[in-house]
């Protein structure tokens, strides 16, 4: 945001609400506890700024400060910070153009042209202190683009003509209405509605009763019909589908063998076998690269029935990996795991 500075010397030395401001200023006070009254910094700021014509004088914060208890700096903070609040003296119209994305699609830049025509540079009062513009952010009325804020209403769908002609009577003296510069209703399509026109849509004639629902009736109800029983379902049958696959036996198991402490393989080279793997094949006495390059097909399937895996050696390709390793040759994954580079296949506590 820029810097914001009040005009001290346009400030003058005084300032006063006016006497039929108070209700609405009391009504702001009412709406807080007494020692939260500071809340109400940014409604009494704005009703400063209207009674002073539309801008914020140092005296008027003053004031402000002081209804409040307030230390100044605060609630000169608080102006300076929103650009809802002007620092230094506008006209008594003052413009404010939007020329964000939508308005500026629409044609906000020629609308600017016109203001630097009509009034001069940005917060430029006319001599006659009619009129001064500044351009803003978004103000919420993109479909009506371009528009802009004059004082508390919105002028929008804008031509540069149309907006020059509300220039030159504001500047005149004149009222100019404010609302839409083209043919439609607020938001509304442009040149009325052309679907959804019914007047039933919207009168409730759609929905109006002949009677009341659930009244009783002079005649007694006839007895209703029993509702008919449903068929009973066909009787399923479950059909056990068996595996085809036999269950391993267990002369299947991998051949075991014992090796003194040190000179097991380390297992976590391989893609698959991480520490908690690592520890069950050891259990089961395999140690090597060599056992798990023998594997048969037979032990595999044993392998994994008990490790509770189906599958997995085969996917991960765990014997063509061991028979390389077992060769004394490295796999791409083996020489990331010796560079510490796969934090699954550290055991528990290496760092």
């Amino acid at each position: 945001m820029a810097l914001r500075r009040f005009d001290l010397e346009a400030g003058g030395d005084s300032f006063a609400f006016k006497p039929e401001t108070e209700p609405t200023i009391a009504f702001w006070l009412g709406k807080y506890p007494e020692d939260k009254k500071r809340s109400a910094v940014i409604p009494l700021l704005w009703l400063a700024q209207k009674d002073n014509a539309g801008w914020l004088s140092e005296p008027a914060m003053r004031e402000v400060a002081d209804r409040l208890e307030m230390p100044y700096i605060r609630v000169y903070e608080v102006a300076t910070f929103y650009t809802m609040f002007r620092l230094q003296p506008v006209g008594k119209h003052h413009i404010q153009l939007c020329g964000t994305t939508p308005c500026m699609l629409r044609g906000a830049n020629d609308l600017k042209e016109v203001c630097a025509k009509k009034i001069g540079k940005p917060m430029h009062v006319t001599d006659d202190g009619r009129l001064s513009w500044e351009e803003v952010e978004c103000l919420g009325a993109c479909v009506n683009a371009p528009m802009a804020q004059i004082n508390d209403y919105y002028y929008e769908d804008l031509t540069p003509e149309s907006f020059g002609e509300i220039l030159d009577k504001l500047a005149n003296g004149a009222d100019v209405e404010p609302g839409p510069f083209v043919d439609r209703l607020n938001s509304a399509p442009q040149g009325g509605l052309t679907s959804l026109t019914e007047a039933d849509l919207f009168d409730g004639s759609r929905n109006k009763l002949s009677e009341l629902p659930n009244l009783p009736s002079a005649a007694p109800a006839a007895e209703p019909e029993p509702a008919p029983q449903p068929e009973p379902a066909p009787e399923k049958k479950t059909t056990l589908i068996k595996d085809s696959k036999p269950a391993p036996k267990a002369e299947d198991k991998p051949e075991v063998v014992e090796v003194a402490a040190g000179e097991e393989d380390d297992l976590k080279r391989i893609k698959g076998i991480g520490p908690v793997n690592e520890k069950a094949l050891n259990e089961l006495g395999i140690y090597k690269f060599s056992q798990i390059a023998a594997w048969t097909p037979e032990n595999v399937d044993w392998v994994e029935d008990f490790m509770s895996f189906p599958g997995r050696i085969e996917r991960e390709d765990w014997i063509a990996q061991a028979k390389t390793l077992a060769e004394g040759e490295e796999t791409d994954f083996s020489k990331r795991v010796d560079a510490g580079e796969v934090e699954s296949s550290k055991d528990e506590g290496e760092a």
